[in-house]
């Protein structure tokens, strides 16, 4: 039954003050989750708006600030979930990007740029797992790892070439540890495409930002421009139980966006 599939669950989520982590978070709520960590970077205003979202629903939100890149950050995030004996999904949502949009243009990004975006998006994510790993094990069922990758990474598109090399390698990392972490841990990721965040509207009037959304919703074949509670019913699917049987998987969820572009070779 998908309606309280969550019941009891304790589910830690990355990069959760907005957008798609605030999406994942409020419908694991709704969906009967008994405790939600919140983690952030740096807003915790739009952080606490998210806890607010998740009480709301009928779970308990707990707030932790950190850096995912950082290490010792992850471990922190990780004990916030400590009192409750166990983690049954763990959503990698965490991510950052350096826009520069011509991939031709290869000046426009640095060194630092590709560490930044790869210790955030791929070093992050595997930090984040080694560190709940103990207490994802210890539920009734196999723990849950969904990483929020991007089809920037199965077709070399998107904002920037290090962040499509970045979701490219947190694809592949996810294979590598649902391959090794098994049976005790279940990791899958999603692949979503355009999303309606202020994450893609930076530096946009609102008039600019509305022919975008119209633009995207005109070239997609199913003819919308996807919110992040549209691509959220997926990451929460893949840590559902109705998802038991799935490791391992890299699922497209971006209004088919992809089937512009041939041959997939990652798939």
């Amino acid at each position: 039954m998908v309606g309280k599939d969550f019941d009891g669950r304790v589910v830690l989520i990355t990069g959760a003050s907005t957008g798609l982590g605030r999406a994942i978070a409020v419908e694991t709520a709704e969906r009967g989750a008994a405790a939600v960590v919140i983690n952030y970077a740096s807003s915790e205003a739009e952080a606490g708006r998210t806890k607010a979202m998740v009480e709301a629903a009928g779970a308990r939100g707990i707030l932790v600030q950190g850096d995912v890149a950082k290490d010792e950050d992850c471990v922190r995030i990780v004990a916030a979930a400590e009192p409750f004996g166990r983690i049954d999904a763990l959503f990698n949502n965490a991510g950052v990007t350096k826009f520069a949009n011509n991939h031709a243009a290869l000046d426009a990004v640095s060194a630092e740029d590709f560490m930044r975006i790869y210790a955030v998006n791929v070093v992050g994510a595997y930090q984040m797992v080694r560190a709940a790993r103990a207490l994802l094990e210890v539920g009734p069922a196999a723990g849950a790892v969904v990483n929020t990758a991007s089809v920037a990474g199965v077709l070399g598109i998107g904002s920037s070439v290090p962040y499509a090399a970045s979701k490219g390698a947190l694809i592949t990392m996810t294979i590598s540890l649902a391959r090794a972490l098994a049976p005790k841990i279940r990791v899958n990721a999603i692949c979503p495409g355009y999303i309606d965040t202020p994450w893609f509207g930076r530096g946009m009037t609102a008039e600019q930002l509305d022919r975008m959304r119209q633009g995207v919703a005109d070239t997609m074949p199913l003819k919308v421009a996807s919110t992040a509670e549209d691509i959220a019913g997926a990451a929460v699917f893949l840590a559902a139980p109705a998802s038991r049987h799935i490791t391992g998987e890299a699922l497209m969820v971006d209004a088919g966006l992809h089937l512009g572009y041939a041959p997939l070779a990652m798939r």
